[in-house]
């Protein structure tokens, strides 16, 4: 077989329409749900051999995938130009060369990024699944807060396990960020230092605006995705007879729920 013929199969499981390819994709986002899950469990644990040996699994599929990725890719050396590109670069290494132990595990956690991040995974739940389509604010908005606390969570841990006798853990970790994300500020935490501060501004400003953003998903009006034939508007009322924008008669298709 060959290399062009191997690399327009692995086209179509990234990027085609048939069914093979849908249920690559869907795969491949329940695998990046799974990372999480286990990043997450694991950041509470002292490595051991299983989780050592399930770090170079993890790590194997997601080179693999990040490999199948530059394959198929139009523009190579533009991959490289996306954020994206370097977590998973950082990902891979962290799984397989784990860097000064548990260092790895505040690596690892930029995996989390990914997450609905994928345009072809996005335009197939809008297609499959009216849960998302309805929900796709919030989902965001959820998935956005976690990955915030996660990845704060992180480097709270990593930057304060061998100086603040009060964080001798992720729980620790955890609980501090959440308590500094909603200010309700106990006071049993606290993060000593120039940078202990600085961390704590950030997670004050950017988790109290990610929070009411999951808010104001939650309270505000159901938005439908559908692009207005003139001006191209994507969110309307699911009730919409006429776009807001321009005024154009709109024809949203209606699944019958209230």
């Amino acid at each position: 077989m060959s290399f062009a013929s191997v690399q327009n199969n692995v086209r179509q499981l990234y990027e085609g329409a048939t069914p093979e390819g849908v249920r690559f994709r869907y795969a491949l986002l329940a695998f990046d749900i799974v990372t999480v899950l286990f990043i997450i469990a694991t950041s509470f644990f002292p490595t051991n051999d299983v989780t050592e040996m399930l770090d170079i699994l993890f790590g194997t599929v997601i080179l693999a995938d990040f490999s199948a990725r530059l394959l198929v890719g139009r523009h190579r050396m533009l991959e490289f130009t996306r954020f994206s590109t370097w977590t998973d670069v950082v990902a891979i290494i962290s799984f397989l060369a784990p860097l000064a132990g548990e260092a790895g595990g505040f690596l690892r956690i930029l995996r989390t990024l990914r997450l609905l991040r994928d345009y072809q995974m996005l335009v197939r739940l809008r297609q499959d699944s009216s849960f998302f389509r309805r929900n796709e604010e919030v989902i965001f908005a959820v998935t956005n807060l976690a990955v915030f606390i996660f990845v704060m969570t992180a480097i709270v841990y990593e930057t304060q396990k061998f100086r603040n006798p009060q964080i001798s853990n992720y729980a620790d970790a955890l609980y501090f960020t959440v308590t500094a994300l909603t200010t309700t500020g106990f006071g049993d935490i606290t993060l000593p230092g120039t940078v202990g501060r600085i961390i704590s501004v950030v997670i004050m400003i950017f988790g109290v605006t990610l929070f009411f953003n999951l808010a104001r998903a939650l309270l505000s009006p159901n938005k439908v995705r559908f692009a207005c034939p003139t001006c191209g508007l994507q969110r309307h009322d699911s009730d919409a007879v006429h776009c807001k924008a321009c005024g154009t008669v709109l024809n949203i298709p209606d699944e019958g729920l209230t």
